[in-house]
């Protein structure tokens, strides 16, 4: 391998160009691919990378290697796909027909088996699951904005030694895991919030600090904790408190939870979920990838979980056009009568 390893980012929306904006403006080769909307709006203006902290970097125009062509993959040390979810297949045969062999590949996507997709399309190539837990907003103008904090978080491998150091000069190094599942189901437990987000219509830190639609999310993560028992998967602790114990605080007054709050994550006051920013964008969402997995897993050992498939419901029926001005009281009422309608 080359001294300066090259890096494709394959789906440079507001994640990936964040990562490989951050990437790009730390000296590393970059190289992005995405849609011709993304392009054309990079290629004018170039990138401008903040985040919650105050980080301020900008990588100019004429620096930014981006193309809607997937050509820059033949080339690529280390491929991170960072396109959505139902793309993962489309992405995994382009995949297949352009690495280079010993190229390494990392699924930084929402959801859960989107490493395990692109493994069975791309025969024996080494395919490592990641995990972004921090939010990235696009600003417009070549601007995004991370509203939280996090460390990358990947599946252990000894073929990432060669990165490492690009990542960290980044600001951005990886973290290691052994069992990246656990992992996986502790960042969707968090992201159960995205669609409470996308239906509150709310910045992500103003509607965390009204009750009524904690109570939503404690609801949601409630129910998935249980079915997650019941298959015997043990979520990861992400944050300062064990994920069992996240729902009990998120039903605690306001005054209190404030001040436990501000101990487990920063979240910047403009930040927003990437669902609400697809529905305001009118794209299809992620949902069946973060609270559709609880609904499938729960299915799988023989049990319900319907206030997460109330929420895929609300979700889809927005996507259609049919969207509700909710208040956290009115969505926690219809959630818990789903609850009680299950139970009857």
């Amino acid at each position: 391998m080359a001294s300066a390893p090259e890096i494709c980012v394959f789906g440079a929306g507001s994640i990936g160009c964040y990562v490989g904006g951050r990437l790009a403006a730390a000296g590393a080769t970059v190289r992005f691919i995405g849609r011709e909307r993304v392009v054309s709006e990079v290629r004018a203006h170039g990138l401008h990378l903040t985040d919650w902290r105050g980080a301020d970097l900008k990588v100019p125009a004429a620096d930014v290697r981006i193309g809607t062509e997937p050509d820059a993959l033949a080339t690529a040390d280390l491929v991170l796909v960072t396109v959505k979810s139902a793309a993962t297949e489309e992405a995994g045969r382009t995949l297949a027909a352009r690495l280079k062999p010993g190229a390494l590949v990392i699924s930084f996507q929402n959801g859960l088996r989107n490493a395990e997709v692109l493994r069975g399309l791309l025969r024996g190539r080494p395919v490592l699951t990641g995990m972004v837990p921090f939010n990235v907003a696009a600003q417009g103008q070549g601007g995004f904005h991370a509203g939280s904090e996090g460390t990358l978080e990947v599946e252990r491998h000894a073929g990432l030694a060669p990165f490492l150091e690009a990542f960290a000069r980044a600001g951005l190094p990886l973290k290691q895991h052994a069992d990246i599942v656990a992992v996986q189901w502790a960042k969707l437990l968090l992201n159960l919030n995205n669609a409470l987000n996308a239906l509150a219509d709310l910045p992500l830190k103003e509607e965390l600090s009204r009750r009524a639609w904690r109570r939503c999310l404690a609801l949601a993560q409630g129910e998935a904790l249980a079915v997650l028992g019941r298959a015997g998967v043990k979520p990861a602790k992400l944050t300062p408190l064990p994920p069992g114990w996240i729902p009990a605080l998120l039903g605690a007054p306001d005054a209190v939870f404030t001040v436990l709050a501000k101990k487990m994550l920063a979240i910047d006051p403009k930040a927003r979920s990437s669902m609400w920013d697809d529905l305001h964008a009118g794209r299809r969402t992620e949902v069946d990838y973060l609270n559709g997995e609880v609904v499938r897993l729960a299915r799988q050992h023989g049990v319900s979980a319907p206030v997460n498939a109330r929420l895929v419901e609300l979700i889809r029926e927005a996507e259609g056009g049919n969207r509700r001005a909710w208040t956290g009281e009115a969505l926690l009422a219809d959630l818990e009568q789903a609850e009680r309608a299950n139970r009857a």
